[in-house]
C-alpha cells in the first residue's frame, strides 16, 4: 500500500464534497453515500460493497485492527485520504469518531431481486414510510438479529443512505437485503406469492401472541405517528395488537416491531 495523500485543510474539495454527502440531494445527484465507523466498514466490505474512497485518521482509532481493514479495502482498488484529526473530526457525523469514514456507491434492490433469492418460507418485514432514521436503522438491526430475509421499504419517508440510518443500524444496512418499491406494487407481490401479511393495530380482537406466524409471513409496520394506512390494514392477512396495560396507547415504531418479529423468530424455532 502506497503512502496515501495527506489532507490538512478544511476548504480541500475532497472534504467539501463529503459533507455534501450528509445531504439527500446530493446522495441522490451522485448516487453515492456515506458509511462511518469500524464495524459499519468491516460488514459492508465482508457484504462485498465498494468501497470509492476512504477517509482515515490514525490518532482517533479506538482499537489495533484498523490497519488490516484498510489494507482489505486498499486492495479493492479504493483510493485512501490520510486527514489530520481537525479535518477527520469536521467530515465525520460522531460525536466520538474513530478515524474511518468511506465514501460508496448506494445500492438499489427491487422486489425481483428479493423474489429471485427468497426461500420457501419467507420471512419479511415491510415498512410504509418511516420518518425517523434512528427507527429504521434499529429496525433494520433487529431484522439482522433474527435472520430476516428482507425489508421492503414502501412509499419511503427517509433515505435509506442516511448516515444515521447506516449508523443505527450498526451496518446491518449491509447484511439485510433492502428493497424500495411503491406499496401497491408490494401488496400485490405478497398476495401472489401466498406471503400472509400481519399488521398491527390496538384495534385487532386477538394479541400478537395468540396466531400462527410460522408460515411465509411479512410484518408489515407504518409511520411513527399514524401507524399504517388504510391500504395495508384493510388487505392485511392478520390484524393483531400488542397488549398496553399503562397508560400509553402504543409503542414506538421500532419497538413494536421487535416485539413481532421475536415472537415470529420463537414460533419458527419451536416448529423446525
Amino acid at each position: 500500500m502506497s503512502d496515501p495523500l495527506l489532507i490538512s485543510s478544511l476548504q480541500n474539495p475532497r472534504i467539501k464534497q463529503a459533507l455534501k454527502l450528509r445531504e439527500r440531494s446530493t446522495r441522490k445527484e451522485t448516487d453515492l453515500f456515506l458509511i462511518e465507523g469500524y464495524r459499519e466498514l468491516l460488514r459492508a466490505v465482508d457484504a462485498g460493497r465498494n468501497i470509492e474512497t476512504l477517509f482515515f485518521c490514525p490518532e482517533l482509532y479506538l482499537g489495533s485492527n484498523e490497519g488490516d481493514l484498510i489494507r482489505k479495502i486498499a486492495h479493492t482498488g479504493a483510493q485512501l485520504l490520510r486527514c489530520t484529526e481537525p479535518v477527520f473530526r469536521k467530515i465525520s457525523y460522531r460525536d466520538r469518531p474513530d478515524g474511518l469514514l468511506a465514501v460508496a456507491p448506494q445500492q438499489h434492490l427491487s422486489i425481483a431481486d428479493l423474489a429471485a433469492q427468497l426461500n420457501p418460507n419467507p420471512f419479511l418485514i415491510v415498512a410504509e414510510a418511516i420518518e425517523k432514521p434512528g427507527n429504521l436503522g434499529t429496525i433494520l438491526r433487529c431484522s439482522d438479529a433474527v435472520g430476516l430475509d428482507g425489508l421492503i421499504l414502501c412509499d419511503p419517508c427517509t433515505d435509506i443512505h442516511n448516515p444515521n440510518v447506516v449508523r443505527a443500524s450498526v451496518g446491518t444496512l449491509f447484511t439485510v437485503p433492502v428493497v424500495e418499491a411503491k406499496g401497491a406494487e408490494t401488496l400485490a407481490w405478497l398476495k401472489q406469492q401466498g406471503i400472509t401479511i400481519l399488521a398491527a393495530t390496538p384495534h385487532a380482537e386477538k394479541e400478537f401472541t395468540e396466531v400462527d406466524l410460522t408460515g411465509p409471513l411479512a410484518i408489515a409496520v407504518g409511520t411513527e405517528q399514524l401507524g399504517l394506512s388504510p391500504l395495508w390494514l384493510e388487505q392485511a392477512t392478520l390484524q393483531v395488537r400488542i397488549p398496553m396495560c399503562g397508560i400509553a396507547d402504543s409503542l414506538n415504531v421500532a419497538m413494536a416491531t421487535t416485539v413481532l418479529l421475536y415472537e415470529a423468530l420463537r414460533q419458527r424455532r419451536l416448529k423446525s
